[in-house]
């Protein structure tokens, strides 16, 4: 079941003048585990298992980029996203952050939550189960608005 969660300040953005490209590109996604919070205005819930950049946060400029956007849909770019995996555990939501990176409880930061699972989920995972000191990749991610 998807679960996909906005904060407010992504909401007003998408309303503004702003689209997923303006507000996450240069961004980055933490994965946590446990059960997302019921707001993405919340604070973060579980454990922080890894962060997730194009150069697995090792560079000065590894903020997230996307693609080209085309029939309601933005696929990640070509680029590698993947992050060191630094507390092992069972992966179970994440937060898309916008290049602001603010945690805490915010009403006016830009975030995307969304669940994480091996099949039916926001994110799909081949398994869920984190290894200490593994990096983890993304290999494929398309956000895509519905036309209804």
């Amino acid at each position: 079941m998807c679960a996909v969660r906005l904060s407010t300040g992504m909401r007003n953005g998408m309303v503004g003048t702003q689209g997923i490209t303006e507000i996450f590109n240069g961004g980055f996604m933490k994965i946590y585990t446990g059960g997302q919070p019921v707001s993405a205005d919340y604070a973060e819930t579980g454990t922080l298992l890894a962060t997730i950049a194009t150069t697995s946060g090792t560079g000065v400029n590894d903020g997230l980029v996307f693609g080209t956007a085309g029939n309601g849909a933005i696929p990640k770019s070509a680029s590698v996203w993947s992050g060191v995996v630094g507390v092992a555990g069972v992966a179970g939501w994440f937060r898309l952050y916008g290049t602001a990176g603010t945690t805490g409880s915010s009403a006016t930061e830009n975030r995307m939550d969304g669940n994480i699972g091996v099949s039916g989920s926001d994110m799909v995972l081949a398994n869920t189960s984190l290894t200490l000191n593994s990096t983890l990749t993304i290999d494929t991610a398309t956000f895509t608005q519905p036309a209804s």
